[in-house]
């Protein structure tokens, strides 16, 4: 291995949710009078939470959000908590081929809770074990701030310089390269359209992979 930790995105890079959940915002949005594209909703909101993703669509729609949209959102969570999300081709098998003494660390802007109920869906539980942070947990600053990077880095005991990152989302990859790691943009999940890597770039990624595959490729 070129780095001595690999510390994953988790929405987008492990598991399809970025996917599911921007078609689901484009779908709520355009139902209440704001026509929304699933790609819109990728451009715009993917990444983003907590205030950061309300003050986003807020921006979108130049409107306050209804109240009810908070009761949309929480049924569709309901509902995808309980029957879980596919993980993205070949996220499993790539993890779990990776040696067994390798630091690994997930640094999202979900949960600990979505977190380790997705990674119970698709098998990968136990491979993370206690190093999963999340940027509503773990740090004040949440993502684009490259805060839940170093800190997941400082967990691992690994200089940051010496990380590799998958992030797939902009916001995700702004903050990831503002930390000094190594970062791989991964646009290898379903909602990642022919430009996606191109967008990655001009943030400054220091590499593209379409596959884990590539990913695999380029850490060795």
């Amino acid at each position: 291995m070129r780095h001595d930790a690999l510390i994953f995105d988790f929405d987008g890079v492990l598991i399809e949710s970025e996917a599911v959940g921007n078609r689901h915002i484009a779908d709520y949005l355009t139902s209440i009078g704001h026509p929304t594209s699933a790609a819109d909703s990728f451009a715009n909101f993917m990444g983003l939470s907590g205030q950061a993703f309300l003050a986003a669509i807020e921006r979108w729609i130049g409107r306050p959000l209804p109240d009810d949209f908070h009761v949309a959102r929480k049924a569709e969570d309901d509902r995808i908590m309980r029957e879980g999300v596919e993980a993205v081709e070949g996220a499993v098998r790539f993890v779990f081929d990776l040696p067994t003494d390798l630091p690994k660390a997930i640094a999202s802007s979900s949960s600990t809770t979505w977190i380790t109920r997705h990674l119970d869906h698709i098998g990968l539980r136990d491979v993370f074990g206690d190093r999963i942070f999340s940027g509503k947990e773990h740090v004040t600053r949440g993502k684009p701030a490259p805060d839940i990077y170093l800190h997941a880095a400082a967990a691992l005991g690994v200089p940051i310089e010496r990380c590799a990152i998958l992030e797939d989302s902009p916001v995700g990859a702004t903050g990831a390269v503002a930390s000094g790691a190594h970062v791989i943009g991964f646009v290898g999940a379903s909602h990642c359209g022919a430009d996606h890597g191109e967008k990655l770039r001009a943030i400054g990624v220091h590499d593209i992979a379409t596959s884990f595959d590539e990913v695999t490729a380029l850490l060795s």
